[in-house]
Order: C-alpha cells, then structure tokens, then sequence
C-alpha cells in the first residue's frame, strides 16, 4: 500500500511540475488587428456584402463573430484613443480627428493597454497607422520624435506620421524619420504653402489620383494630400508599398519575440483614403480602388495568420481583429467608390457610417481568436473595444484603473454571451448617442442632415430625440421617439448621469 501511495505522489508531483515548465493560458501573445474605414458589410463572414474576406474570415471561423461588436466613436482618433487607453473619447476634450502635426493625444503618464502588458512582462509593439499625434504641438520632424508611441507603452513602433492622406507622408521608426536626409530637411504646415512647391489645387497635371473634395494640397508619389509639406524627399512613402512595408514590420516583430510574449498592434490602413494598393491587387474586386484595398488588407492578415503558424505561435496568441469606424465611399478622392460598387454594402444592414451618428457608424466587425481557449461561434453579446483594456486586465489578473472600460473576458473568450448593457458612440462634433439593450437614442442636436463637405453620409443631427429598436430595426428606418416618450425620457436620464459621472 505505502508503495502504491509513493507511486501516486510521484505521478501527482510529476504532473504538477510538467504544468509550471509549460506557458500558462493566461499569458498569452496578445495581437490587434485594426482596420481603418471598413464596414461590417465589407467582412464576408458577416454575409452582409459580396466582397470575400477569406483571411479575415479564418478568425472568425476559428473564433468569435460578435455581432454587436462597437467602436467608441465613428471617426479614427477618439477610436483609437478608446482602445488604447479604456476611456471613451468624450472625456478628453481634445479626443478629436488630429491635423498631421498635432501634439501627442494620450497623456504619458496615463495608464495605457501597452503599459499594462509591459508591467506584466510583455514586450509591446505599434506597426501601422498612429493618428494619436507626435511631439508637443510645436514638432520638429528632423530630430528624434520624444512624444509618440514609445512613450504610451510601446517597446517598438513603426508608423505612419498621421494619416494616409496628411502630411508628413513619412514613416516613424521609435521617433525617427526613416530615411531623413539631414541635408534635406522636413517643414510642414497647415496654414499656408511653402514657395515654389506644388500642390493638388494648382498643379493637377501632377496628379495620378485626384481629389474630390479637399486633398488638394502638397503632392506625394502623385497624390496631393492634406496639408502642406516641403523636404524629406529621401524619406517619403510609396503607397503601393505601404501594406508590404506594414506586413514585414509585424513578421518581424512576432519572429523577434516568438519566445516571450509580445502584444502587438498591427494598425491597418486599408481601406481609408487614399485607396492605393500594390499593383497585385488593382482590379482584383472589380469595385475598384476601395475594394482592391480591403482584399489587399485581407491577404495582410492572411500572411501575418500564416506566419504565427510557421512560428508555432497560433495556440497560444489571442488575436483580436475590428475597425476603428464604419465605412464610407468617396472621402475626398476621385476612385470611383462610389460608382464601382455594385451591389455590394459595405454597412451591411445598418443606417449610416463613417462620420454618422447612426448604427454604421460604429457598429463595426468584431472577431476573436484564442486557439484551445475560445470555442468557435457567434455572439451577439453588446461588446465595444472601450473594454479591451478591462478585460486584458482580468486575464493577466490585474486591477482595471480605467473609468469606462469592463472586464468582459469571459465574454470575449465565448465564456459568456452576456455583455454590456449599455454603451455610448460618438459622431461628429463630439455628439453622442445612447445605447441601452436593444434601443439606441440619439438625443437632439443642431446642424445638418447630411456632412456638409461633399462626403455623401447623414449626420443623424435632428431637432428632436429619435429612438430605435435596433434588433427589430437594424437599419433604424422606423423612429419611436414620439409614440414611446416615457422611454425617451428614462433613457435621456440614464444617459444624462453616464455622460455626467467623474470618473
């Protein structure tokens, strides 16, 4: 018997040590897919468009499909503000679409989601768009950068200056200017040109792609764009290579660190104007331009996926793909969006999108996967990317210090299909609507239906309160506010003390 009990030990003791040598669950790789502008219609696996998204669809066919997956806010930078750092961009008053040359958003001494998993023993990257501002307002492009990325939490970042479509048209590397001539050195503006270089307005012949509206300043790789811009001609972007440059920066990252664990946010473009894709993919949507873009985004993801499988990375990485806002057609461009695109609804079934206060403007893919630890399926648990920060927080074990953001982890890992039971979306001009279950209130506002600088999208602005039944009306045709006042009212209260709270 005492031979049988010390055999029982020794199995029990082995066990338990075979447990501590392998990686725990509960730290994994953690990675952010972002897109910029698509729609939840543009997703095929959301069967609301009729573009194929095959890689984008291998997460949700291997995860989640949340089909009430929300960002904060229907423009970019309060977005990615939310994501970033679990506040809703309201509470920050300067939480707004940035100029190219703004000061850095994010407080440094905040808590932020990178700052989080550094504190926990990951390593921390940024590829990809930024549009949360660099420097203090007053930024010279010619020294190292020592307001960015870096400084939120990010051990690692390669980005954009701003935008697409903003100048500076340079990439960022840990605060410098890739490939800076220090001869040739970057001015930028946005108050007035510098003499002698051309812009959109005055020198079209320069231009491959032309604007629409707007756009029609300082010229990059024959595309004016906003702002103005002289020097650095060593440094500036090729569009056509932008994803390709992208997709080699996250590889390299994951490959770099595939021994430790990383959280990496991979900071899409695609398909946010202007829309120029590697000549891989030109014609490959027959919706142009718009739609080359997000299969070019769509095969981006499919190799970073391929890649955490060559690197036996994909059991243990939590990969969180969204958009930071709906989509929207002819954003200041001459592509042809808007007359190329068939039959296909990038907004799904849903009211509104980029800029707009209704559904599609923040109503947005949302997919999850944790290989061995979310169990493929659907959700349609209310859930925003305000709460990424909570519930990351929870998986490693650690205190939630942010106002807004819910630890709703068994939600994101399919535990759960309960979510929130409220959330707030953000339009234009920092104007709110008010979801609570299934209703959604868009309180008065003064201004015009429709976006007044040639974007063909509503604003949802009205005089009077409108309330909608989201499930029952998803494409939020069907107005109650004047049949059902008493829950105008008790939503407007509830929203009121939300809206009011000091955190």
């Amino acid at each position: 018997m005492q031979k049988f009990i010390f055999l029982i030990s020794c199995a029990f003791l082995l066990t338990v040590l075979s447990g501590c040598s392998q990686k725990t669950p509960t730290q994994p790789n953690i990675v952010i897919i972002y897109a910029d502008d698509l729609g939840i219609g543009d997703v095929s696996c959301y069967q609301a468009g009729t573009l194929n998204t095959p890689g984008i669809d291998r997460i949700a066919t291997e995860g989640i499909r949340f089909t009430n997956g929300y960002a904060t806010a229907a423009t970019c930078t309060p977005s990615r503000y939310s994501l970033l750092t679990g506040e809703y961009p309201w509470r920050n008053e300067r939480a707004r679409v940035l100029a190219g040359n703004s000061a850095l958003l994010i407080d440094t001494t905040a808590n932020t989601l990178p700052k989080l998993l550094k504190a926990n023993g990951y390593t921390t990257a940024v590829v990809g768009k930024w549009h949360l501002g660099l420097g203090d307002g007053n930024i010279n492009w010619n020294v190292p950068i020592t307001m960015g990325a870096n400084e939120v939490g990010f051990d690692r970042s390669y980005i954009m200056a701003a935008t697409n479509d903003r100048v500076p048209t340079v990439y960022v590397d840990n605060g410098n200017i890739v490939n800076l001539d220090v001869n040739d050195p970057i001015e930028v503006s946005y108050h007035k040109n510098f003499e002698g270089e051309p812009t959109g307005k005055e020198n079209p012949e320069l231009l491959k792609i032309h604007p629409s509206h707007g756009h029609n300043n300082s010229i990059t790789n024959g595309i004016s764009r906003i702002g103005y811009m002289k020097g650095g001609k060593s440094a500036l972007w090729v569009d056509e290579a932008m994803a390709d440059n992208f997709l080699d920066k996250a590889k390299q990252f994951v490959s770099q660190n595939k021994n430790n664990p990383f959280f990496l946010f991979y900071a899409l473009h695609q398909p946010h104007v202007p829309r120029v894709p590697n000549q891989r993919f030109a014609g490959s949507s027959g919706m142009g331009p718009r739609g080359d873009a997000i299969l070019e985004a769509d095969w981006c993801v499919s190799e970073f996926l391929k890649t955490l499988d060559e690197l036996g990375l994909s059991e243990n990485t939590l990969v969180i793909f969204s958009s930071d806002n709906g989509p929207v057609l002819d954003d200041g461009y001459q592509d042809q969006s808007d007359v190329l695109i068939g039959e296909h609804t990038p907004w799904g079934n849903f009211r509104g999108g980029k800029y707009s206060l209704y559904d599609a403007g923040t109503h947005v893919p949302f997919l999850a996967r944790w290989k061995g630890q979310i169990k493929p399926g659907v959700s349609d648990a209310l859930i925003s990317q305000v709460d990424l920060y909570a519930s990351i927080a929870a998986l490693l074990n650690n205190e939630n210090k942010r106002p807004d953001s819910q630890n709703l982890l068994n939600t994101l890992t399919g535990k759960t299909k309960t979510g929130r039971s409220e959330h707030i979306t953000e339009g234009l001009q920092g104007r709110l609507a008010y979801r609570e279950g299934d209703w959604v209130l868009i309180p008065p506002y003064k201004g015009g239906k429709k976006i007044s600088w040639g974007v063909d999208m509503e604003t949802g602005f009205s005089s009077k309160p409108q309330l909608y039944n989201v499930k029952e009306d998803p494409g939020q045709q069907n107005d109650l506010a004047d049949e059902m006042p008493e829950k105008v009212q008790q939503m407007q209260l509830k929203f009121n003390a939300i809206r009011t709270s000091v955190q």
